[in-house]
């Protein structure tokens, strides 16, 4: 798609070039992923660059939504460039997504160091891609020459020998990237031995050409990915390169890749590296200001938490089995797993929520206040699943479009989906109750879509910020009852709001309240409202989960 080529650097420029290079990671994801070999050869780094970049993506694209809802025009540089370092920070995957992550804070220091500016030239350019690279390296244990770091510093000394304007400067960074990109096998021996080029700069080069495309107009000529010692010699990647790649890498690695988000100060993420880096290897920590992306292989993923939980507050933990039939453990050869018949992929408000779909079968997608997920985390999620039939329920109504463009994706793979539309968490336990994989595929749909669409659901929530709602005008601090999605009920106490909530749901009838307690929920509200449905509304039953942080401060459903 064309595209006006920006002039300078500002806050459109940041939007194209997150577009464009969402577009190119999309167009090179499985190239990417089949030349994986370092650190791991698992075969994921090019869905893990694209997922942080849809990230990135995404969070700039909130701002500018917002600026157009209160009719401020577009944000300014610092606010676009902030938004992609954030949204690539909390959606960074994989040991390149979270360098690649680094790489766009480093970037963003630089474009938001003066709030006021709206936009920045070359020489900007030049200082922020300097900075990246040299952020990059400082947030790696121990940087190895030939990967991504490697190009990155090319990338930014070409640059910096550059004169000119923001699409010259970019032009060299993306040369000086290609020339060390294709080096790359020299410096590293497992490449060489593979006859490939290293995948997380190969996403890097992808990157950088889709910068050019932003201030040129014109993409950049295709990037072979084989070494050129290799006899195939061109971009053409075949079946079975992960597998000869795999080969390459030998015996002996950590079992375990461990990944979270955490909340804590400098001091204790200096103390946090130190620990780690005993415990494993591939080691980044990137971030600051108190959020930080942690990344690391280990054989103890239960010790990788239990550091971080002395650190601050890890969340999003996501801890993968390298496992039986992995490079690590059988030299690459890896055995087929079977793919169950039906699986539920649900989107989950907090981590109690998702031990309790867990438990029921489900493979959960967590959702953080403020960070919906993006359609690839569902599709990723979709393909964990690793089944030939898949619900997926949303159980948020601003994610209904997310959630069918990651269905219509996953369909395109041969993956048979059903969406349905589910608003609430509550929902979705409803509809999970009634699901019995043994049942046709489309029998199953119907009984679980009729139970989420049978259960009315509310939230008691407290409001942020003065605003006008269907009951009035609500104050900062004002306790909100919603129910099915429209506030109700504004109120000065969480219990007493939760019971007239509660109230006027059961006063259409109902047979089973489900109550979700968040972590700022008092403690007697849950025997308050099972006191009140016991003595008030015969024959109807309670059940109480904890839902930890999940941004209301309780879910209510009926049904």
């Amino acid at each position: 798609m064309a595209h006006v080529p920006q002039t300078f650097f500002d806050a459109l420029a940041v939007r194209t070039w997150c577009g464009l290079a969402l577009r190119a990671l999309g167009r090179a994801r499985e190239e990417i992923d089949a030349i994986n070999v370092y650190p791991v050869a698992d075969g994921d780094t090019g869905t893990n660059l694209y997922l942080t970049a849809e990230s990135a993506a995404a969070a700039v694209e909130a701002v500018f939504e917002g600026h157009d809802a209160h009719g401020s025009g577009k944000p300014a540089l610092a606010d676009a460039a902030r938004a992609m370092a954030h949204g690539a920070l909390i959606g960074a995957r994989g040991n390149s997504g979270t360098i690649l992550a680094q790489l766009l804070r480093g970037m963003a220091q630089v474009l938001a160091a003066d709030g006021e500016t709206a936009h920045t030239d070359g020489e900007g350019l030049r200082l922020a891609l300097r900075h990246a690279a040299d952020s990059a390296r400082q947030a790696v244990a121990h940087p190895v020459e030939g990967t991504v770091l490697t190009v990155a510093s090319a990338a930014a000394d070409a640059a910096g020998a550059a004169e000119g304007d923001c699409g010259t400067v970019a032009r060299a960074a993306y040369d000086g990237a290609r020339t060390a990109l294709a080096a790359t096998p020299g410096q590293l021996a497992v490449l060489e031995r593979a006859g490939v080029v290293d995948a997380g700069g190969r996403g890097l080069v992808a990157v950088l050409g889709a910068l050019v495309e932003t201030f040129t107009g014109e993409a950049p000529r295709a990037v072979p990915v084989m070494s050129t010692s290799s006899e195939a010699g061109s971009a053409e990647v075949s079946a079975d390169a992960p597998d000869e790649c795999a080969d390459a890498l030998g015996t002996g690695g950590p079992a375990f890749e461990v990944i979270y988000l955490l909340e804590a100060g400098d001091t204790a993420v200096a103390r946090l590296r130190e620990r780690l880096d005993r415990l494993g290897d591939s080691l980044v920590v990137v971030g600051g200001d108190g959020l930080w992306n942690v990344h690391v292989h280990v054989d103890d993923a239960g010790a990788a938490v239990e550091a971080g939980i002395e650190a601050g507050r890890p969340y999003r933990i996501r801890i993968t089995h390298f496992g039986l039939g992995d490079v690590h453990t059988t030299g690459g050869e890896r055995q087929p797993r079977e793919r169950a018949q039906r699986a539920v992929v649900a989107v989950v408000p907090g981590e109690g929520l998702a031990g309790l779909y867990t438990e029921a079968g489900a493979t959960t997608v967590l959702a953080r206040p403020g960070e919906p997920p993006a359609s690839g985390e569902l599709v990723e999620a979709v393909r964990r699943a690793h089944a030939r039939e898949v619900v997926l329920l949303p159980n948020d109504a601003d994610l209904r479009h997310t959630a069918a463009a990651a269905a219509e994706q996953a369909r395109a793979e041969g993956i048979r989906v059903a969406l349905i539309p589910t608003r609430s968490a509550v929902q979705g336990i409803a509809a999970l109750a009634v699901h019995e994989p043994e049942r046709r595929f489309d029998e199953d749909v119907v009984q679980m879509t009729s139970a989420a669409g049978a259960t009315r659901y509310a939230e008691v929530a407290v409001a942020e910020r003065q605003s006008w709602t269907m009951a009035g005008i609500c104050q900062a601090g004002d306790v909100l009852g919603l129910i099915d999605g429209d506030v109700a009920v504004i109120g000065s106490d969480v219990t007493v709001t939760a019971e007239t909530v509660l109230d006027r749901m059961l006063s259409a009838g109902g047979e089973l309240v489900t109550l979700v307690l968040g972590d700022e929920a008092p403690e007697a509200v849950a025997d308050h409202l099972e006191t009140r449905v016991r003595e008030s509304y015969l024959a109807v039953d309670t059940v109480v989960y904890r839902g930890g942080r999940q941004g209301a401060v309780l879910l209510i459903g009926v049904e």
